[in-house]
């Protein structure tokens, strides 16, 4: 994970109010409680999936990799607050496993709280460590049951990811600066690795 800046989801994107928070405002009112029904709200969400990956710079929230097909996450779930079902504070786009796997261990940490050198990716295992001593105390468990319930540590689908992008560095396929701006956490591992080369 890295610092994501609340600014990114400021400015919704045009029609946001009108075709999704005003059309899902009348669906909720036509299904009272429904997500306590098992019922999911119907999506008026996934035409601003374009507009909320631009937000993140295609990035995964929770990866921090380029995601070129993500999902739209409700950060605080529709079967908890169904009200921010359609608001646009509370979409982050994330790549569809890690989705999948949020939605049935709902308390993570939120990318807005995550703050510069809290996690970095070791070399040469892959593994995303947590820098505890960067982080407050406070926020200690949360981060451990994110990286766990997410498999953000060294699960064998995101370490394929990352894998692939440190060898496309080494190849050449992708420079120093490409690879801060597509896998950031990847980037500042060659760094670090290199400065001590």
């Amino acid at each position: 994970m890295i610092p994501v800046s609340r600014s990114v989801l400021k400015k919704e994107p045009v029609g946001f109010d009108e075709k999704c928070r005003k059309k899902g405002a009348g669906w909720l009112a036509r299904n009272p409680k429904a997500t306590r029904k098992a019922k999911r709200p119907k999506d008026f969400w996934s035409p601003f999936r374009p507009a909320l990956a631009e937000a993140f710079t295609d990035r995964c929230a929770y990866s921090a990799m380029y995601e070129p097909n993500g999902t739209v996450d409700h950060f605080k779930p529709v079967n908890t607050d169904e009200s921010l079902a359609y608001e646009w504070s509370n979409y982050r786009y994330v790549t569809g496993w890690i989705n999948s796997s949020k939605n049935k261990r709902p308390k993570v940490l939120d990318a807005f709280q995550v703050k510069a050198g809290w996690f970095e990716v070791l070399l040469p295992s892959l593994q995303l460590v947590a820098i505890k001593a960067n982080i407050p105390p406070r926020l200690h468990a949360l981060v451990d049951r994110t990286l766990n319930d997410l498999h953000l540590v060294d699960d064998e689908r995101i370490v394929r990811l990352r894998r692939e992008w440190l060898r496309m560095y080494e190849d050449q396929e992708i420079n120093l600066e490409g690879l801060r701006k597509k896998a950031p956490l990847i980037a500042a591992a060659i760094e670090k690795r290199d400065a001590v080369a």
